[in-house]
Protein backbone atom coordinates (compact mmCIF):
# COMPACT_ATOMS: atom_id res chain seq x y z
CA UNK A 1 0.00 0.00 0.00
CA UNK A 2 1.39 3.64 -0.61
CA UNK A 3 2.16 6.37 1.22
CA UNK A 4 -0.40 8.86 0.12
CA UNK A 5 1.58 12.31 -0.74
CA UNK A 6 1.37 14.32 -3.76
CA UNK A 7 4.68 15.88 -5.64
CA UNK A 8 4.02 19.46 -7.75
CA UNK A 9 6.70 20.60 -9.54
CA UNK A 10 10.03 19.76 -9.38
CA UNK A 11 11.33 21.93 -6.89
CA UNK A 12 11.84 22.09 -3.14
CA UNK A 13 11.09 18.01 -3.43
CA UNK A 14 12.40 18.05 0.44
CA UNK A 15 10.41 20.47 1.82
CA UNK A 16 7.25 19.39 0.12
CA UNK A 17 7.87 15.91 1.40
CA UNK A 18 8.62 17.90 4.83
CA UNK A 19 5.74 19.34 4.73
CA UNK A 20 3.24 16.77 4.24
CA UNK A 21 4.38 13.48 6.48
CA UNK A 22 4.27 16.29 8.92
CA UNK A 23 0.48 17.76 8.51
CA UNK A 24 0.24 13.94 8.20
CA UNK A 25 0.83 12.78 11.61
CA UNK A 26 -0.59 15.82 13.19
CA UNK A 27 -3.60 15.13 11.34
CA UNK A 28 -3.92 11.67 12.47
CA UNK A 29 -3.50 10.12 9.09
CA UNK A 30 -0.48 8.78 10.22
CA UNK A 31 -0.29 6.98 13.64
CA UNK A 32 2.04 6.92 16.30
CA UNK A 33 4.29 4.09 15.57
CA UNK A 34 3.44 3.55 12.03
CA UNK A 35 6.40 2.24 9.67
CA UNK A 36 7.06 4.06 7.11
CA UNK A 37 8.34 3.44 3.49
CA UNK A 38 12.22 2.88 3.42
CA UNK A 39 13.03 5.73 1.09
CA UNK A 40 14.29 3.67 -1.39
CA UNK A 41 10.84 2.93 -1.83
CA UNK A 42 9.02 5.81 -1.39
CA UNK A 43 10.92 7.66 -3.97
CA UNK A 44 10.19 5.00 -6.33
CA UNK A 45 6.95 4.78 -5.74
CA UNK A 46 6.75 9.25 -5.87
CA UNK A 47 8.61 9.03 -9.39
CA UNK A 48 11.66 10.84 -7.84
CA UNK A 49 14.98 10.48 -7.08
CA UNK A 50 16.19 9.11 -3.05
CA UNK A 51 18.18 12.71 -1.44
CA UNK A 52 14.62 14.19 -1.20
CA UNK A 53 13.27 11.69 0.72
CA UNK A 54 16.42 11.08 3.08
CA UNK A 55 16.87 14.55 3.14
CA UNK A 56 12.68 14.89 4.43
CA UNK A 57 13.05 11.79 6.64
CA UNK A 58 16.38 13.22 8.41
CA UNK A 59 14.83 16.52 9.39
CA UNK A 60 11.55 14.65 10.44
CA UNK A 61 13.74 12.58 12.61
CA UNK A 62 15.61 15.40 13.81
CA UNK A 63 12.18 16.98 14.99
CA UNK A 64 11.05 14.23 16.38
CA UNK A 65 8.08 13.72 14.21
CA UNK A 66 9.57 10.34 12.87
CA UNK A 67 11.82 7.95 14.74
CA UNK A 68 14.43 5.43 12.83
CA UNK A 69 15.50 2.04 14.63
CA UNK A 70 18.47 0.49 12.90
CA UNK A 71 17.44 -2.59 11.28
CA UNK A 72 13.91 -1.96 11.56
CA UNK A 73 13.55 1.18 9.40
CA UNK A 74 11.43 4.61 10.11
CA UNK A 75 8.45 4.97 12.50
CA UNK A 76 6.02 7.80 13.56
CA UNK A 77 7.59 8.82 16.94
CA UNK A 78 5.09 9.73 20.46
CA UNK A 79 3.17 12.88 19.30
CA UNK A 80 2.53 15.97 22.28
CA UNK A 81 -1.01 16.71 20.83
CA UNK A 82 -4.37 14.24 20.93
CA UNK A 83 -3.30 13.41 17.10
CA UNK A 84 -6.87 14.64 15.77
CA UNK A 85 -7.51 18.05 13.73
CA UNK A 86 -9.17 20.14 15.29
CA UNK A 87 -12.87 20.76 14.60
CA UNK A 88 -12.75 24.27 12.73
CA UNK A 89 -17.07 25.12 14.12
CA UNK A 90 -18.26 25.21 10.88
CA UNK A 91 -21.98 25.11 11.53
CA UNK A 92 -23.32 22.24 9.83
CA UNK A 93 -27.05 22.87 7.84
CA UNK A 94 -27.39 18.95 8.75
CA UNK A 95 -27.02 19.88 12.78
CA UNK A 96 -30.53 19.43 14.00
CA UNK A 97 -30.90 15.92 12.33
CA UNK A 98 -27.57 15.00 13.70
CA UNK A 99 -28.90 16.60 17.40
CA UNK A 100 -32.18 14.17 17.13
CA UNK A 101 -29.87 11.41 16.81
CA UNK A 102 -28.31 12.17 20.33
CA UNK A 103 -32.44 12.00 22.18
CA UNK A 104 -32.15 7.67 21.07
CA UNK A 105 -31.57 5.66 24.07
CA UNK A 106 -29.81 2.84 23.43
CA UNK A 107 -29.77 0.38 26.42
CA UNK A 108 -28.11 -2.67 25.48
CA UNK A 109 -25.24 -0.72 23.02
CA UNK A 110 -22.65 -2.01 25.33
CA UNK A 111 -21.89 -3.44 28.81
CA UNK A 112 -22.65 -1.36 32.01
CA UNK A 113 -20.41 1.16 32.65
CA UNK A 114 -18.99 -1.03 35.62
CA UNK A 115 -18.41 -4.10 33.83
CA UNK A 116 -19.92 -7.54 34.30
CA UNK A 117 -19.87 -8.62 37.75
CA UNK A 118 -18.92 -11.68 39.19
CA UNK A 119 -23.07 -13.38 39.43
CA UNK A 120 -24.76 -11.51 36.21
CA UNK A 121 -28.40 -11.55 35.59
CA UNK A 122 -28.31 -9.84 32.71
CA UNK A 123 -30.44 -10.53 29.91
CA UNK A 124 -30.51 -12.05 26.38
CA UNK A 125 -27.37 -13.04 26.78
CA UNK A 126 -26.59 -17.18 25.83
CA UNK A 127 -24.47 -19.36 27.28
CA UNK A 128 -21.19 -19.18 24.82
CA UNK A 129 -19.14 -22.08 26.77
CA UNK A 130 -21.55 -24.40 25.46
CA UNK A 131 -21.83 -23.58 22.05
CA UNK A 132 -20.05 -26.83 20.00
CA UNK A 133 -17.15 -24.76 18.65
CA UNK A 134 -15.60 -27.63 16.79
CA UNK A 135 -18.67 -28.30 14.98
CA UNK A 136 -19.20 -24.71 13.37
CA UNK A 137 -15.36 -24.76 13.15
CA UNK A 138 -15.90 -27.56 10.16
CA UNK A 139 -18.98 -25.83 8.92
CA UNK A 140 -16.98 -22.13 8.64
CA UNK A 141 -14.85 -24.22 6.31
CA UNK A 142 -17.77 -25.66 4.24
CA UNK A 143 -19.03 -21.88 3.87
CA UNK A 144 -15.57 -20.96 2.86
CA UNK A 145 -15.54 -23.69 0.09
CA UNK A 146 -19.03 -22.87 -0.91
CA UNK A 147 -18.36 -18.99 -1.19
CA UNK A 148 -15.43 -19.87 -3.44
CA UNK A 149 -17.34 -20.98 -6.29
CA UNK A 150 -18.69 -17.93 -6.27
CA UNK A 151 -16.10 -15.90 -5.51
CA UNK A 152 -15.82 -12.11 -6.86
CA UNK A 153 -19.88 -12.14 -7.42
CA UNK A 154 -22.52 -11.13 -4.66
CA UNK A 155 -25.31 -13.19 -3.59
CA UNK A 156 -28.42 -13.28 -3.98
CA UNK A 157 -30.19 -10.48 -2.06
CA UNK A 158 -33.00 -12.75 -0.23
CA UNK A 159 -30.37 -15.01 0.81
CA UNK A 160 -28.21 -18.53 0.11
CA UNK A 161 -30.91 -20.87 -1.62
CA UNK A 162 -29.57 -23.59 0.79
CA UNK A 163 -29.71 -21.73 4.02
CA UNK A 164 -33.49 -20.31 2.83
CA UNK A 165 -35.00 -23.78 2.87
CA UNK A 166 -33.00 -25.00 5.80
CA UNK A 167 -34.67 -22.23 7.74
CA UNK A 168 -37.97 -23.12 6.46
CA UNK A 169 -37.76 -26.23 7.72
CA UNK A 170 -36.17 -25.67 11.03
CA UNK A 171 -39.08 -23.16 11.44
CA UNK A 172 -42.19 -24.92 10.13
CA UNK A 173 -40.78 -27.92 12.69
CA UNK A 174 -39.92 -25.98 16.28
CA UNK A 175 -43.02 -22.99 15.90
CA UNK A 176 -45.28 -24.43 12.90
CA UNK A 177 -44.21 -21.24 10.81
CA UNK A 178 -46.27 -21.93 7.56
CA UNK A 179 -44.24 -20.59 4.29
CA UNK A 180 -41.94 -21.18 1.04
CA UNK A 181 -38.05 -21.01 0.90
CA UNK A 182 -38.95 -17.77 -1.73
CA UNK A 183 -40.81 -15.94 1.59
CA UNK A 184 -37.42 -16.42 3.82
CA UNK A 185 -35.27 -13.39 3.64
CA UNK A 186 -31.75 -13.49 5.35
CA UNK A 187 -30.96 -10.76 7.36
CA UNK A 188 -28.05 -9.26 9.75
CA UNK A 189 -29.80 -10.24 12.87
CA UNK A 190 -33.37 -9.08 13.85
CA UNK A 191 -32.52 -5.62 14.58
CA UNK A 192 -31.84 -5.38 10.71
CA UNK A 193 -35.44 -6.95 10.04
CA UNK A 194 -36.64 -4.41 11.71
CA UNK A 195 -35.32 -1.93 10.08
CA UNK A 196 -36.24 -3.43 6.69
CA UNK A 197 -39.90 -3.34 7.59
CA UNK A 198 -40.24 -0.22 9.01
CA UNK A 199 -38.59 1.37 5.55
CA UNK A 200 -41.34 -0.28 3.55
CA UNK A 201 -44.65 0.08 5.63
CA UNK A 202 -43.71 3.18 7.61
CA UNK A 203 -43.67 7.01 6.70
CA UNK A 204 -43.47 10.36 8.98
CA UNK A 205 -46.07 10.32 11.20
CA UNK A 206 -47.74 6.70 10.76
CA UNK A 207 -48.89 5.47 14.13
CA UNK A 208 -46.96 2.22 15.12
CA UNK A 209 -48.46 0.41 18.27
CA UNK A 210 -45.88 -1.42 20.65
CA UNK A 211 -46.27 -3.36 23.74
CA UNK A 212 -45.99 -1.39 27.07
CA UNK A 213 -43.42 -2.92 28.99
CA UNK A 214 -41.75 -3.95 25.79
CA UNK A 215 -38.64 -4.01 23.84
CA UNK A 216 -36.94 -0.34 23.97
CA UNK A 217 -34.98 -0.50 20.52
CA UNK A 218 -38.09 -1.51 19.09
CA UNK A 219 -39.76 1.28 19.91
CA UNK A 220 -36.64 3.66 19.51
CA UNK A 221 -35.80 2.85 16.19
CA UNK A 222 -39.61 2.92 14.80
CA UNK A 223 -39.56 6.80 16.17
CA UNK A 224 -35.93 7.20 14.28
CA UNK A 225 -37.82 6.24 11.43
CA UNK A 226 -40.50 9.58 11.96
CA UNK A 227 -43.36 6.92 13.18
CA UNK A 228 -45.56 7.65 15.94
CA UNK A 229 -44.97 5.10 18.59
CA UNK A 230 -47.70 4.31 20.36
CA UNK A 231 -47.76 2.50 23.53
CA UNK A 232 -50.47 -0.01 24.33
CA UNK A 233 -50.39 -1.88 27.47
CA UNK A 234 -50.00 -5.93 28.39
CA UNK A 235 -51.74 -8.04 30.88
CA UNK A 236 -51.71 -11.36 31.58
CA UNK A 237 -52.30 -12.95 27.87
CA UNK A 238 -50.63 -10.31 26.15
CA UNK A 239 -51.06 -6.58 24.16
CA UNK A 240 -54.52 -5.60 24.61
CA UNK A 241 -56.02 -5.79 21.28
CA UNK A 242 -59.09 -3.47 21.66
CA UNK A 243 -56.54 -0.26 22.53
CA UNK A 244 -54.80 -0.39 19.28
CA UNK A 245 -55.32 2.73 17.32
CA UNK A 246 -57.46 2.65 14.42
CA UNK A 247 -54.89 4.51 12.31
CA UNK A 248 -52.36 2.00 13.40
CA UNK A 249 -50.22 0.76 10.38
CA UNK A 250 -47.91 -1.41 12.13
CA UNK A 251 -48.00 -3.63 15.11
CA UNK A 252 -44.89 -4.90 17.16
CA UNK A 253 -45.47 -7.63 19.45
CA UNK A 254 -43.35 -10.86 21.21
CA UNK A 255 -46.79 -13.06 21.83
CA UNK A 256 -44.63 -16.89 22.71
CA UNK A 257 -42.35 -14.71 25.54
CA UNK A 258 -43.30 -10.96 25.70
CA UNK A 259 -40.84 -9.15 26.59
CA UNK A 260 -39.31 -8.26 29.54
CA UNK A 261 -42.07 -9.90 31.37
CA UNK A 262 -42.13 -13.43 30.15
CA UNK A 263 -45.68 -14.88 29.60
CA UNK A 264 -47.03 -16.22 26.65
CA UNK A 265 -49.72 -14.24 24.61
CA UNK A 266 -53.20 -16.74 25.26
CA UNK A 267 -54.68 -18.26 22.10
CA UNK A 268 -57.87 -16.04 22.62
CA UNK A 269 -55.64 -12.89 22.48
CA UNK A 270 -53.91 -13.77 19.01
CA UNK A 271 -57.51 -14.17 17.92
CA UNK A 272 -58.21 -10.59 18.80
CA UNK A 273 -55.24 -9.29 17.45
CA UNK A 274 -55.80 -11.04 14.33
CA UNK A 275 -59.10 -9.76 14.35
CA UNK A 276 -58.19 -5.91 14.85
CA UNK A 277 -55.33 -6.42 12.58
CA UNK A 278 -57.76 -7.29 9.75
CA UNK A 279 -60.11 -4.65 10.89
CA UNK A 280 -57.84 -2.07 10.22
CA UNK A 281 -55.38 -3.08 8.02
CA UNK A 282 -52.61 -3.53 9.56
CA UNK A 283 -48.95 -5.40 9.45
CA UNK A 284 -48.18 -7.33 12.87
CA UNK A 285 -44.41 -8.23 13.48
CA UNK A 286 -44.33 -11.25 15.73
CA UNK A 287 -40.88 -10.88 16.89
CA UNK A 288 -39.81 -14.77 18.02
CA UNK A 289 -36.56 -13.96 19.67
CA UNK A 290 -35.97 -16.98 22.22
CA UNK A 291 -39.25 -19.53 21.89
CA UNK A 292 -37.11 -22.54 21.22
CA UNK A 293 -36.26 -22.71 24.71
CA UNK A 294 -39.63 -24.51 25.89
CA UNK A 295 -39.76 -25.62 29.91
CA UNK A 296 -43.43 -26.45 30.52
CA UNK A 297 -46.98 -27.15 29.15
CA UNK A 298 -47.76 -27.43 25.41
CA UNK A 299 -46.22 -25.94 22.87
CA UNK A 300 -48.55 -22.91 21.30
CA UNK A 301 -49.04 -21.80 18.04
CA UNK A 302 -47.12 -19.26 16.72
CA UNK A 303 -48.88 -15.75 15.05
CA UNK A 304 -47.89 -16.32 11.95
CA UNK A 305 -49.22 -19.88 11.55
CA UNK A 306 -52.94 -18.48 12.48
CA UNK A 307 -53.04 -16.30 10.29
CA UNK A 308 -54.76 -16.58 6.92
CA UNK A 309 -54.65 -13.17 5.73
CA UNK A 310 -50.57 -12.03 5.03
CA UNK A 311 -50.98 -9.94 7.53
CA UNK A 312 -48.02 -11.55 10.08
CA UNK A 313 -44.63 -10.99 9.28
CA UNK A 314 -42.49 -13.80 11.39
CA UNK A 315 -39.09 -12.28 13.06
CA UNK A 316 -36.51 -14.25 13.95
CA UNK A 317 -32.77 -14.31 15.28
CA UNK A 318 -30.32 -17.08 15.43
CA UNK A 319 -28.00 -14.87 17.82
CA UNK A 320 -30.22 -15.91 21.06
CA UNK A 321 -30.09 -19.22 20.11
CA UNK A 322 -26.24 -19.69 19.27
CA UNK A 323 -23.66 -16.35 19.90
CA UNK A 324 -24.54 -12.61 19.57
CA UNK A 325 -21.65 -11.82 17.22
CA UNK A 326 -22.82 -14.15 14.84
CA UNK A 327 -25.66 -11.20 13.72
CA UNK A 328 -28.30 -13.55 11.51
CA UNK A 329 -31.39 -13.62 11.01
CA UNK A 330 -34.61 -14.16 9.08
CA UNK A 331 -37.94 -12.90 8.21
CA UNK A 332 -40.91 -14.72 6.97
CA UNK A 333 -42.51 -12.59 4.88
CA UNK A 334 -46.41 -12.10 3.31
CA UNK A 335 -46.02 -12.31 -0.53
CA UNK A 336 -47.37 -8.82 -0.87
CA UNK A 337 -44.22 -7.36 1.11
CA UNK A 338 -41.62 -9.75 -0.18
CA UNK A 339 -41.04 -7.39 -3.42
CA UNK A 340 -40.92 -3.96 -1.42
CA UNK A 341 -38.61 -6.35 1.38
CA UNK A 342 -36.13 -7.24 -1.47
CA UNK A 343 -35.61 -4.03 -2.62
CA UNK A 344 -34.90 -2.75 0.63
CA UNK A 345 -32.63 -5.32 1.52
CA UNK A 346 -30.92 -4.61 -1.56
CA UNK A 347 -30.28 -0.88 -1.54
CA UNK A 348 -29.52 -1.22 2.48
CA UNK A 349 -26.34 -3.79 2.00
CA UNK A 350 -26.82 -5.53 -1.06
CA UNK A 351 -26.88 -9.26 0.97
CA UNK A 352 -25.90 -10.77 4.19
CA UNK A 353 -22.43 -12.46 4.42
CA UNK A 354 -22.60 -16.00 1.96
CA UNK A 355 -20.29 -17.52 3.97
CA UNK A 356 -21.49 -17.38 7.34
CA UNK A 357 -25.12 -18.34 5.46
CA UNK A 358 -23.72 -21.16 3.51
CA UNK A 359 -22.11 -22.37 7.20
CA UNK A 360 -25.61 -22.25 8.72
CA UNK A 361 -26.81 -23.86 6.34
CA UNK A 362 -24.76 -27.10 7.19
CA UNK A 363 -25.26 -26.31 11.01
CA UNK A 364 -28.83 -27.05 10.85
CA UNK A 365 -29.03 -29.56 8.25
CA UNK A 366 -26.25 -31.63 9.56
CA UNK A 367 -28.34 -31.36 13.14
CA UNK A 368 -26.31 -29.68 15.20
CA UNK A 369 -28.37 -26.74 15.71
CA UNK A 370 -31.11 -28.90 16.79
CA UNK A 371 -28.47 -31.02 19.06
CA UNK A 372 -27.43 -27.60 20.27
CA UNK A 373 -30.90 -26.42 21.43
CA UNK A 374 -31.68 -29.67 23.55
CA UNK A 375 -28.54 -28.82 25.16
CA UNK A 376 -29.01 -25.56 25.68
CA UNK A 377 -32.49 -26.54 27.12
CA UNK A 378 -31.74 -28.96 29.20
CA UNK A 379 -28.82 -26.10 30.94
CA UNK A 380 -31.43 -23.20 30.97
CA UNK A 381 -34.10 -25.66 32.80
CA UNK A 382 -31.66 -25.98 35.35
CA UNK A 383 -31.15 -22.87 35.84
CA UNK A 384 -34.47 -21.57 35.67
CA UNK A 385 -35.73 -24.34 38.44
CA UNK A 386 -32.81 -22.69 40.56
CA UNK A 387 -33.88 -19.15 39.75
CA UNK A 388 -37.63 -20.06 40.47
CA UNK A 389 -36.27 -21.61 43.84
CA UNK A 390 -34.06 -18.91 45.03
CA UNK A 391 -37.18 -16.31 44.69
CA UNK A 392 -39.73 -18.42 46.36
CA UNK A 393 -37.84 -19.08 49.03
CA UNK A 394 -34.92 -16.71 49.61
CA UNK A 395 -36.75 -13.68 47.71
CA UNK A 396 -40.43 -14.60 48.76
CA UNK A 397 -40.96 -11.81 50.92
CA UNK A 398 -39.88 -9.16 48.64
CA UNK A 399 -40.21 -10.33 45.03
CA UNK A 400 -42.77 -12.71 43.22
CA UNK A 401 -41.89 -14.32 39.88
CA UNK A 402 -44.30 -13.94 36.49
CA UNK A 403 -44.38 -17.26 35.53
CA UNK A 404 -42.57 -18.02 31.94
CA UNK A 405 -42.41 -20.86 29.80
CA UNK A 406 -39.86 -20.23 27.67
CA UNK A 407 -36.58 -18.31 27.00
CA UNK A 408 -34.05 -17.94 29.42
CA UNK A 409 -35.21 -14.47 31.45
CA UNK A 410 -38.00 -14.08 33.73
CA UNK A 411 -39.28 -10.92 35.72
CA UNK A 412 -40.09 -10.82 39.65
CA UNK A 413 -42.43 -8.19 40.64
CA UNK A 414 -42.01 -6.45 44.01
CA UNK A 415 -44.20 -7.44 46.74
CA UNK A 416 -43.69 -3.87 48.64
CA UNK A 417 -41.99 -1.13 48.14
CA UNK A 418 -38.87 -1.70 47.62
CA UNK A 419 -35.68 1.03 46.28
CA UNK A 420 -34.82 -0.81 43.24
CA UNK A 421 -32.14 1.21 42.38
CA UNK A 422 -30.46 0.83 45.75
CA UNK A 423 -30.69 -2.72 45.81
CA UNK A 424 -28.95 -2.59 42.37
CA UNK A 425 -26.35 -0.12 43.62
CA UNK A 426 -25.60 -2.45 46.44
CA UNK A 427 -26.11 -5.65 44.82
CA UNK A 428 -23.39 -4.65 42.44
CA UNK A 429 -20.89 -3.99 45.12
CA UNK A 430 -21.55 -7.24 46.59
CA UNK A 431 -20.59 -8.53 43.13
CA UNK A 432 -24.06 -9.15 41.70
CA UNK A 433 -25.45 -7.85 38.64
CA UNK A 434 -29.44 -7.28 39.06
CA UNK A 435 -31.28 -5.10 36.41
CA UNK A 436 -34.66 -2.84 36.84
CA UNK A 437 -37.98 -3.89 34.53
CA UNK A 438 -38.42 0.29 34.94
CA UNK A 439 -36.45 1.05 31.69
CA UNK A 440 -38.90 -1.23 29.27
CA UNK A 441 -42.04 0.72 30.26
CA UNK A 442 -42.55 3.52 28.26
CA UNK A 443 -46.25 5.21 29.03
CA UNK A 444 -47.23 3.34 31.63
CA UNK A 445 -46.61 3.78 34.84
CA UNK A 446 -43.85 1.14 35.57
CA UNK A 447 -44.34 -1.52 38.19
CA UNK A 448 -41.49 -2.22 40.69
CA UNK A 449 -39.83 -5.58 39.57
CA UNK A 450 -36.35 -7.05 38.38
CA UNK A 451 -35.85 -8.44 35.09
CA UNK A 452 -33.54 -11.78 35.59
CA UNK A 453 -31.51 -13.19 32.38
CA UNK A 454 -29.93 -16.60 33.67
CA UNK A 455 -28.04 -17.40 30.09
CA UNK A 456 -24.75 -15.92 32.23
CA UNK A 457 -24.73 -17.21 34.91
CA UNK A 458 -23.98 -20.86 36.32
CA UNK A 459 -26.58 -23.03 38.17
CA UNK A 460 -24.77 -23.70 41.35
CA UNK A 461 -24.03 -19.79 41.28
CA UNK A 462 -27.52 -18.70 41.43
CA UNK A 463 -27.93 -19.76 44.77
CA UNK A 464 -25.03 -17.71 46.16
CA UNK A 465 -25.71 -14.52 44.27
CA UNK A 466 -29.60 -14.54 45.52
CA UNK A 467 -28.44 -14.80 48.93
CA UNK A 468 -26.26 -11.70 48.82
CA UNK A 469 -29.38 -9.99 47.38
CA UNK A 470 -31.19 -11.36 50.10
CA UNK A 471 -28.86 -10.24 53.21
CA UNK A 472 -29.07 -6.68 51.52
CA UNK A 473 -32.70 -6.84 51.20
CA UNK A 474 -32.36 -7.73 54.91
CA UNK A 475 -30.75 -4.43 55.39
CA UNK A 476 -32.94 -2.11 53.44
CA UNK A 477 -36.03 -3.47 54.77
CA UNK A 478 -35.40 -5.19 58.17
CA UNK A 479 -36.03 -9.31 58.61
CA UNK A 480 -38.96 -10.32 57.11
CA UNK A 481 -41.96 -11.78 59.69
Amino acid sequence: MELHLIIEGGRDLSEQLYSQISQAVRAGRLAEGQQLPPTRLLALQLGISRKPVAEAYSRLTYDRILVAHTGRGTFVGVQGGSGGRAAQGVELAARPTLDKWLKFDTPFRAPTPEGRSQYEFIGGTPAPAHFPQDEWRRCILHGLRQDADGRGRYASTEGVAALREAIVRHAGYARGVRCGARQIVITNGAQQSLDLLGRILLEPGSVVAVEDPGYPIARALFKSQGATVVSVPVDREGIVAALIPSDTRLIYVTPAHQFPLGMAMSTARKEALLARALEIGAIIIEDDYDSEFRYEGRPTDSLQSMDTHGLVVFLSSLSKVMLPELRIGYVAVPEALLPALSIAKHLTDWHSASMTQHALAKFIDDGHLARHIRRGHSIYASRRDALLRGLAQLLAPWFTAVPATAGFHMAAMARKDVDINLLIRLARRAGVGLYSLAGFYAEQEPRQGLFFGFGSIDTLDIETALLRVRDILIQMDGVPD
